[in-house]
């Protein structure tokens, strides 16, 4: 068969590391093909392989049938291949027109034809019913109308094959479905699209046929109807994955956190929370979801102490600590899994024995004197790895060198092994795989029944339903409405993340 897109046999080394290991993918025309498996799998390296950002160390690809070598993006372009990152490379303060056309741009007796470009990019919004402006300035456009900008540029340089790295990451169930219907689109004007994703939701709904990754190997092509997500589960981890937790009942204690009409930005400046006002009990989660970019981060900020909030009280278990540091709020029982592991949770180029002892120096059970007991400390950190079960080489091992789930375990490890009185877990499961997110999610619900108050702020909606006791949605910086879980639909949920609901609280 004369595929659209075809690898064969193709091996990467990084290293001694083996991120491809004589693996293969076969797209077919006009058709969505899925790519799943685990943080560290080989997908990316896979992706970036077929996009040319990396050369493979051995290996065929093919395009239409015929070898190729794509030694660049620019030579991936040429041959019609395009791709939408999961973390867009567009200029915010430069308009949709601007950001489509950098680095193609038309010209006529050698200036940029802004009329002409404006042109084409209106023909292919409308050609695939996208809805944008060609004037408006990228920065301004909510999180799916930016991905439909990244789309554009790759239908603008003519792409045949479109590879789709993590594209729902960050949008809303009616995002979601948007993005579903171009894609579908896309295919029946004969394109082909890859699809790379960790929810296996999407993947039975909207890939033709898939094809499964594990230690950088193809361990299964499968068609949608061939297969089921508790299959493409086990093949991905190696074994049965439990898709829903048993969230044992817990009769909720004391007031652990109360927030009173807090009013506070985030440190960026541009997110802002109004007028919040919530309160947890212990052995509670409190579920916080909303579209990326309205007030997460401000309320977490506040919360831990990083961000002074402008107006309003926070209390822990009755005392104020709206004005303390953030070392006085750990001190007083708060844990946190940031929602950047990279930027704010590890220091990369530490050791992962440094990394787990980060926020507990200090403690007398890592002291010696003025100095640090190594030996108590490594003793804990192997305890952690165990428990846990971190995959790492060693602990002097940088923790640059852990895949993204392991990171995240390691952090998860840190935060909660000391017992807090308030866990603020904020994206836990972000582009974690499937046995990761079935381990933090256990870790989660154990921990709600040792009576630890969870703050739990997710993007990700069927996270907060599944794990939460009460949600609370947030649009623009302001509560949009908060109950228990049942007393909403999921279209309810997602007109309010969208700004379109009417205020429930």
């Amino acid at each position: 068969m004369n595929f659209a897109l075809e690898a064969r046999g193709i091996k990467k080394y990084f290293g001694p590391v083996k991120a491809n290991d004589d693996l293969d993918l076969r797209l077919q025309r006009a058709t969505v093909h899925a790519v799943v498996g685990e943080n560290g799998a080989g997908k990316s390296t896979l992706m970036k392989i077929l996009y040319g950002i990396y050369q493979p160390d051995s290996g065929e690809i093919f395009v239409n049938g015929e070898p190729v070598t794509i030694g660049s993006p620019d030579v991936a372009h040429r041959l019609g291949i395009g791709m939408v990152h999961q973390h867009f490379t567009l200029v915010g303060p430069l308009s949709v027109t601007e950001n489509v056309i950098l680095g193609v741009e038309p010209c006529t007796r050698g200036l940029i034809d802004y009329k002409f470009a404006e042109q084409q990019v209106r023909e292919v919004s409308n050609r695939y019913n996208l809805t944008l402006e060609p004037t408006d300035i990228v920065e301004s456009l909510p999180v799916g109308l930016q991905q439909r900008v990244e789309i554009i540029k790759v239908l603008f340089r003519e792409a045949r094959i479109i590879i789709l790295d993590e594209p729902t990451a960050a949008l809303t169930p009616a995002e979601t479905s948007d993005l579903f219907r171009i894609i579908r689109d896309l295919v029946a004007d004969g394109r082909s699209v890859v699809f790379i994703t960790h929810k296996l939701n999407e993947v039975m709904e909207i890939a033709d046929d898939i094809t499964v990754i594990r230690d950088g190997r193809s361990v299964g092509s499968l068609t949608k109807d061939a297969a089921t997500e508790k299959e493409l589960a086990r093949l991905m981890v190696g074994r049965d994955v439990m898709f829903s937790i048993s969230k044992p009942e817990v009769t909720a204690g004391e007031v652990v956190l109360n927030v009173d009409n807090l009013t506070s930005e985030s440190v960026s400046g541009d997110q802002r929370i109004e007028n919040v006002s919530f309160s947890i009990r212990a052995g509670e989660i409190f579920g916080v979801v909303g579209v990326a970019g309205n007030g997460q981060d401000a309320l977490e900020e506040a919360v831990t102490g990083l961000r002074r909030a402008t107006q309003g009280r926070i209390e822990l278990m009755g005392k104020d600590i709206t004005g303390l540091s953030t070392a006085q709020i750990r001190a007083m029982g708060v844990a946190h899994i940031p929602a950047n592991r990279t930027a704010t949770g590890l220091v990369m180029d530490f050791p992962l024995s440094d990394n787990g002892l980060l926020g507990h120096q200090y403690r007398s059970i890592f002291r010696n004197g003025p100095f640090i007991n190594r030996k108590a400390v490594n003793e804990w950190i192997n305890r952690l790895i165990k428990d846990f079960n971190i995959k790492a080489p060693s602990l002097n091992a940088p923790a640059f060198t852990l895949s993204g789930g392991n990171q995240q375990k390691l952090i998860l490890a840190r935060e909660m092994v000391h017992e807090p009185r308030l866990l603020l877990a904020v994206q836990p499961t972000r582009g974690v795989d499937i046995a990761s997110i079935e381990m933090i999610h256990k870790a989660l619900i154990e921990a709600r029944s040792r009576g630890v108050a969870i703050l739990l702020i997710s993007n990700e909606l069927d996270e907060i339903l599944s794990l939460s006791d009460r949600i609370a949605v947030v649009y623009s910086g302001r509560i949009a409405g908060i109950g228990d879980p049942a007393s909403f639909t999921v279209e309810e949920i997602g007109l309010m993340m969208a700004g379109a609901g009417k205020e429930v609280v």
